[in-house]
Order: structure tokens, then sequence, then C-alpha cells
């Protein structure tokens, strides 16, 4: 799958597509209320949001701060794996979970230090299994685990069934939410096909504006270009709907900062066209073109 770059104006792509995720900021100081949260770092935000990107214009990439690209595309293929280990990722130089896979917070839950539990691996690839499956080995392929592996099925009852209704995979599982240090912030997805395309709407219960959200779109983008390119069909749209969406209160100046840069015009993301089978992608198959953000900002995770 080649994504085509912006076909209209790139100042009319920028307003449709990465604007939106401006908007999102402004919307949230604009008409934000102030909230406590678990973590104790307090937030501003609202209460349901949807923005729709199309992917026949160009790849979803925040520009107004430059991402960890890296990250976005190991994590993807670690959570496709199956995986709940952050060791596969330590290894690939992404720490973007160390914060809740420390000696502290796995002994919470009777764990060894890096295993986080059953997170988005185990949901995706081993939903309802009686026992956690731990694939440390990053090429492992063996499956012998006993629980539902939703996105092979789905993959598959996308060629068999296009028009289906039930093209879901839930990451939320209310047995186990409570075993995990973060339970899934993007609980469940849904793919729908219509005159050959694929698109993806994504149900977020709980949205970190500043840091989770960007690398959100991206990864589910992702997802859905790496879908359709298994199942024979083009990228359509992802939609993007939220419960609680916020700001935490020391990423407001963060923030304030992104909302003075103007967006750039967006990069594409080009797939290995070899690879027609969603669990054979590697970090080399994709290759990102035309990136050129603003200079990243930093900002701390609230654990």
């Amino acid at each position: 799958v080649l994504l085509a770059g912006p076909k209209e104006s790139g100042e009319r792509v920028q307003w449709s597509l990465m604007r939106q995720y401006l908007d999102l900021i402004h919307r949230i100081l604009d008409e934000g209320r102030t909230r406590g949260d678990r973590t104790g770092t307090g937030t501003v935000g609202v209460f349901g949001y949807q923005m729709r990107f199309s992917l026949r214009d160009g790849f979803p990439l925040v520009t107004t701060k430059k991402l960890f690209t890296r990250g976005i595309v190991e994590e993807l293929l670690w959570m496709l794996r199956g995986e709940t280990h952050v060791r596969p990722l330590q290894a690939a130089g992404v720490k973007i979970w160390d914060e809740w896979a420390t000696a502290e917070q796995c002994k919470k839950f009777d764990r060894e230090p890096g295993d986080l539990g059953p997170v988005y691996g185990h949901q995706w690839r081993n939903f309802g299994a009686t026992e956690q499956v731990l694939y440390t080995d990053p090429l492992q392929r063996s499956w012998d685990a006993n629980g539902v592996d939703q996105i092979r099925w789905v993959v598959d009852e996308i060629k068999r069934n296009p028009n289906s209704r039930r093209l879901i995979v839930s990451a939320w599982n209310p047995r186990e939410a409570t075993q995990v240090a973060l339970p899934p912030c993007h609980t469940l997805f849904q793919f729908y096909v219509q005159d050959g395309e694929l698109s993806c709407h994504l149900y977020q219960r709980s949205g970190d504006v500043f840091l989770g959200v960007p690398f959100n779109i991206a990864s589910y983008a992702l997802l859905t270009l790496m879908v359709a390119q298994s199942t024979g069909l083009k990228p359509g749209d992802f939609v993007h709907s939220f419960g609680d969406v916020h700001l935490y209160n020391n990423h407001v100046d963060q923030a304030r900062e992104q909302l003075s840069r103007e967006p750039r015009p967006l990069p594409r993301m080009t797939l290995n066209p070899e690879k027609k089978n969603l669990f054979d992608f590697r970090f080399e198959d994709f290759t990102l073109e035309g990136y050129d953000p603003h200079p990243a900002i930093k900002a701390p995770v609230a654990v």
C-alpha cells in the first residue's frame, strides 16, 4: 500500500486532517473543566469527542511537534505479536511502557519487573484465556493460548464477510482490568468495508491529549493500512472517538506551544508490498517519507 501525499492544497489538507488535533486542544483549553485523577496530577478536559482522518490524503502524523515514529511502529508490532513484556520493546530502543513495568509497579500484581500482565497484546491475541502466555522472544510463533485470537479472527472475517457489522476487537476485559497497572485506554475498535476500502473506528475511554493521542492516531492509522493490505483492500478513514479526553495540568504550557505552530504538510507511509500476512510485518517494512515536523516538546508522563 502506498499512501499518496496531499492531492489538494497543503493548507486545506492540514486543516481537514491534523488541524483537528489542534482543534481538540483548543476545545479543551476553552471549554474543558478541571478534574482530579488517579495520578494526582490533575487534568482539564471534556467528555465525548470525535475526529475523522482520511487515509487517502496523507499519513496522520502530528507535525506541530516531532513524534518518536519508531516507537509507534514497534509498539504496534509488539501488540500484534501478543506480547506483554517490555523486554522486546526495550531491545528496540522503545521505553514508552517502562514507567508501568518497574519492580514497584509489577510487585503490586506479584509479577516480575517488566511483565505488564494482560494488557493489549494479551487481549488482542488471547482474550479470555485462563492463563497469560508470555512471548519474550519477538520471533516466537507457537500459539498454545486457549483464549480468542481476535486479530486473526477479524482479518479472516473481513475476507469472508466484508459487509459484517461485527468486525470488532475489544481490549476491555472486566475480569482483568484490575490486574494491570494501566488497563487499556483504547478499548474497542471496529473495521468497516465499503467500495473496496477499509475504515477503522476506535473508541478510547481515556485520552492523554498531549503525549498519548498523537501516538494513538498514528498507530491505528498504521494498523488500518496493514490490515487493508493483508485483506486486499485500500485504506479509507480512521475515526477516533473519546470518552474522557484531557490535558494533564503539567502539559498545558506545552500544548499552548503546539498551538503557536503552523501544521506542515503530511508525510507518506509506504508498506512493503510483498507482505500480505498481517503477522509477517517487521519494522523494516515501513518507510515514512516527507515527515518534516517542528521540534519535539518534552513533557512528564503521569503514572
